[in-house]
């Protein structure tokens, strides 16, 4: 089971659940743990192979990964832990394992807070996941991993985001880190299926005004979901609760909140 750590309300009733990004671990979240735990019971994962969730020796065996597989590795705590509805919070990959799970479990997802969402790769981002396709197996995954932070993440208020992520990365090895590179050949079909289905679960889509590679399709998509709505932060980029926790913080608790 995956490694998770809870910090229950004396009083609340309300689940917030966290899933973080590929090569992130639940140490992303810690600018929203404090204020969250003061209104929902709050539940944070560590991934397959990230954080504190070693590879099994199943995965050893199995070394493919799929966005099925590691869905059901959210729902497996999920259940074990009897929760029976939860909001959702994710970042940048984190959203499409969301996503995918409200499509599987929808009665277990009251909403969805999509940040940094990946909904749609444009020519720039399918040429770089090629480039990474073909060099991934002679590259260092770590250089691989650099130059894909600074292309999501360039700016130079980004530099603590991709510090972040990239120094959560080393703890992966080169093995786990293309296992989880191969889910890109699966991206895109997934993503145009999301694209086309509007899932009427209540979504909140926080993306920072920067985040060039992913913020337009994100427009195009909550101009088209009548249950989505965006809050955009300005002077932000891709990894939104990291670069402004403040205001990440309050708009997504006052959306959760607004639907009691």
């Amino acid at each position: 089971m995956l490694n998770y750590y809870l910090y229950p309300h004396t009083t609340s009733k309300e689940w917030v659940t966290f899933v973080h990004g590929a090569g992130g671990s639940s140490s992303i979240w810690f600018k929203q743990i404090r204020d969250f735990k003061k209104h929902f019971n709050v539940l944070i994962l560590d991934l397959r192979g990230h954080g504190n969730s070693k590879p099994t020796l199943k995965d050893t065996f199995n070394p493919k990964y799929t966005f099925d597989s590691i869905t059901n590795d959210i729902v497996e705590v999920i259940d074990h832990l009897q929760i029976e509805k939860s909001h959702f919070i994710g970042i940048s990959l984190g959203t499409i394992l969301i996503r995918n799970l409200a499509e599987k479990k929808p009665g277990l997802v009251q909403s969805m807070v999509m940040g940094g969402a990946i909904i749609k790769l444009n020519t720039r981002s399918q040429i770089l996941m090629k480039l990474g396709v073909i060099f991934k197996s002679v590259v260092p995954y770590m250089l691989l991993y650099k130059f894909f932070a600074f292309i999501i993440m360039p700016r130079k208020n980004h530099k603590k985001s991709r510090s972040l992520f990239v120094n959560e990365a080393k703890k992966l090895y080169q093995k786990e880190f293309i296992r989880w590179f191969k889910l890109t050949s699966e991206i895109n079909p997934l993503l145009r299926f999301f694209r086309a289905k509007d899932i009427k679960i209540p979504t909140l889509y926080v993306m920072g005004s920067e985040d060039h590679l992913f913020l337009p399709s994100i427009k195009n998509i909550v101009a088209k979901h009548t249950t989505s709505s965006l809050f955009v932060i300005d002077n932000c980029g891709h990894v939104v609760n990291v670069e402004q926790p403040e205001v990440f913080n309050n708009e997504t608790i006052g959306f959760i909140n607004s639907l009691a």
